[in-house]
């Protein structure tokens, strides 16, 4: 899917903020960790970043966790997020290596089109490639095989048009207000299923 960036330099796509801390100690020593595992490849530190985040931080809907987080640090620190906390995580470990990466959002549904809700992933770039390809960290389980591709995507949720789902061709620098809002304004997690938003 070819992406729009919502700002036009890549700077954007590298900064820190009060969500994407890639400058919290943590966030620099889990990049560091992996950095030096690696050997300093940026397609295999990228792989090893998104696989970390898949697999060993649960999406708190499967583990039902009720904590909600939002900070890139804190989704690092408490092994625990929906899909929106934790492209925050995997964002923060790319920029931190100097990997321009951001946010898109899909519109997805129940098998009959009803109970809309949107869904975060994210997307990078490495160096020396030409586009940006989109990986769903979400985290995986029976039905959902999400993987590290950048020859063509294997996401979490292929959308079904059918249905009204939609793929949101934008790709932003900072989290969506929508998005963010929701996570900053719930207590726990039944409060946040009830604030996700449902459109862009």
């Amino acid at each position: 899917m070819e992406l729009i960036q919502e700002q036009t330099g890549i700077a954007a796509y590298l900064a820190a903020d009060d969500v994407i801390d890639h400058h919290h100690p943590l966030v620099r020593e889990t990049a560091d960790a992996f950095w030096t595992a690696t050997g300093g490849d940026a397609h295999a530190y990228a792989e090893a970043a998104f696989e970390f985040v898949r697999d060993t931080i649960p999406h708190s809907a499967d583990s039902g966790d009720p904590r909600v987080t939002w900070r890139a640090s804190d989704v690092l620190d408490t092994r625990n997020g929906i899909c929106y906390a934790k492209s925050h995580a995997l964002v923060a470990l790319l920029r931190a290596r100097g990997i321009p990466a951001g946010f898109c959002y899909q519109r997805l549904a129940d098998d009959d089109g009803t109970n809309p809700m949107i869904h975060g992933l994210i997307a990078l770039r490495l160096p020396g490639a030409s586009r940006w390809h989109r990986q769903d960290p979400r985290g995986n389980k029976p039905g959902v095989d999400a993987r590290f591709s950048l020859d063509g995507e294997q996401l979490a949720f292929p959308v079904r048009p059918e249905l009204g789902e939609i793929d949101y061709p934008e790709l932003y620098a900072t989290p969506h207000p929508a998005a963010l809002k929701a996570l900053q304004e719930s207590a726990d997690r039944p409060e946040l299923w009830r604030k996700l938003p449902t459109e862009l």
